[in-house]
């Protein structure tokens, strides 16, 4: 393969990947460079940064490591709530195609992955990688040590820090950073930041009432950002001090999406599209956005390649750096039990349009859920000013009496997936399109979200939860 054919085999959105200027095709993945590879994962955020264009928030070092590598604007996880989708990401598989589906599940039955599946880890390790799971992530900031899987597996990382390992020993680690998710915490942050968000400025989707309680949440969301912005900073100067900045690989992005309401646990937007930042020196061309589709389980694919690991067969992640990168034509994300909530909501997303299928349109969207209840300040006010007829048509979608049964959704006219086009004529031949998709899907990988959960997988509390949920009139 010339020059030229690897360009156009790896296109980003309308502009050409190109490489460093030492670079060629035939290199970008030899074994022989081992890499370091660091991940870094920050909870519960959509795109909602300087360098996607969010208003408000100032995220100077993830603007400048934007700057340094490439940006992609249409990456999404395939689950949006954590467990589901860590543990997704982490085989490079469909967590309904392996049984991880269910939030916080098989945490005490031993449920194990199916072989021949293992966490990519184990395909580091076998390379002659240290796997690191970083807790102490740099001077001042502490990762979250989070796996959150929905397995059991004996060993998925070697240690707490990339330090631990041998004298030229490559590595690759896992680093989470927690402050960005929901919590008492939050209530401090404005006393971290010399220059908090200010609420009057901050631009609410129309799904939101404009209510002081909705803008302080939301600054206080972008704080959290801001917050954590500045913790990848120092993780960033840490590689410069150790001198491994050129030779380590740095991907950044979110869990799954916003801890608000309509985004966590929900299939819309809010919930699975998430940043994806990624930095190679020498090997991509700094500043490069890219709008390719990219599903998180892809990362899995692609930093096993990037280390010179060939993925294994049966891996439904896609390679999408490099000669071997396969674009995707959309993404498919599910939504299953969360706590102990039970829904089951499947999604197809193009680079135009969202397709959500209800499998269960008679839950609300706020049937019970503990968590969201005590946390999530916009809820109990949007109830409020609904009982009272004071919100609008669009902010009264989320809190109907029943969801629809199908959801279509034009993208690029309708960003906030307010408009539910799914019964609109002319959109027909579309809807059908993405029914034969989501069908086809759920047969080629084996959907486990078509049959009942055993209680035996669910927490005890969740299931004293559902239990009693089951006995309400």
């Amino acid at each position: 393969m010339n020059r030229r054919d690897f360009l156009k085999s790896v296109g980003l959105g309308t502009a050409s990947l190109t490489l460093g200027s030492s670079v060629s095709a035939s290199n970008l993945f030899q074994p022989k460079d081992r890499p370091n590879i660091l991940w870094i994962l920050s909870e519960d955020i959509s795109p909602d940064l300087g360098c996607y264009g969010t208003e408000a928030v100032r995220t100077p070092n993830l603007d400048k490591l934007a700057r340094q590598g490439v940006r992609y604007t249409n990456a999404f996880t395939t689950s949006p709530v954590c467990s589901a989708s860590r543990s997704a990401m982490i085989t490079g598989m469909y967590q309904t195609s392996v049984g991880i589906h269910h939030h916080r599940s098989h945490r005490d039955d031993g449920y194990t992955l199916p072989a021949p599946v293992q966490p990519i880890t184990e395909y580091f390790r076998q390379a002659g990688y240290f796997t690191a799971n970083v807790k102490t992530a740099a001077p001042g900031v502490r990762g979250s040590g989070k796996t959150d899987f929905n397995f059991k597996f004996k060993k998925p990382f070697d240690g707490s820090d990339w330090n631990k390992r041998k004298t030229g020993q490559p590595f690759f680690a896992q680093l989470s950073i927690s402050v960005t998710h929901r919590g008492g915490h939050w209530k401090n942050l404005r006393q971290k930041l010399k220059d908090p968000v200010d609420p009057a400025k901050v631009k609410l989707p129309p799904y939101y009432p404009d209510h002081p309680i909705a803008r302080d949440d939301w600054a206080t969301y972008l704080d959290s950002i801001q917050v954590m912005d500045g913790y990848v900073g120092k993780i960033l100067k840490r590689l410069d001090d150790e001198g491994l900045t050129e030779n380590t690989v740095v991907i950044f992005i979110g869990d799954h999406g916003r801890c608000h309401v309509r985004g966590k646990q929900w299939c819309y937007d809010g919930g699975i599209h998430i940043p994806l930042i990624v930095r190679w020196p020498g090997k991509l061309k700094a500043g490069q956005v890219c709008d390719d589709l990219v599903s998180a389980i892809d990362i899995s694919a692609t930093v096993l390649k990037i280390a010179g690991i060939e993925p294994p067969n049966y891996m439904e992640g896609r390679v999408f750096l490099g000669p071997d990168a396969k674009k995707r034509e959309y993404i498919i994300a599910a939504r299953d039990r969360c706590d102990e909530t039970t829904d089951r909501i499947r999604c197809v997303r193009t680079k135009r349009y969202k397709y959500i299928r209800n499998f269960m349109p008679e839950r609300p969207y706020t049937q019970i859920n503990r968590y969201k209840e005590r946390s999530y300040p916009m809820l109990p006010l949007m109830r409020e000013l609904h009982a009272q007829g004071k919100l609008t048509p669009v902010q009264a979608l989320f809190m109907a009496p029943r969801k629809p049964d199908e959801e279509l959704y034009d993208i690029q006219k309708d960003p906030y997936e307010i408009r539910n086009l799914a019964d609109s004529p002319e959109h027909q031949k579309t809807i059908k399109k993405m029914r034969k998709i989501l069908d086809k899907w759920i047969r080629d990988t084996g959907d486990k979200g078509q049959f009942p959960e055993p209680e035996s997988a669910i927490q005890p509390r969740d299931l004293d939860r559902i239990k009693e949920d089951r006995k309400r009139p």
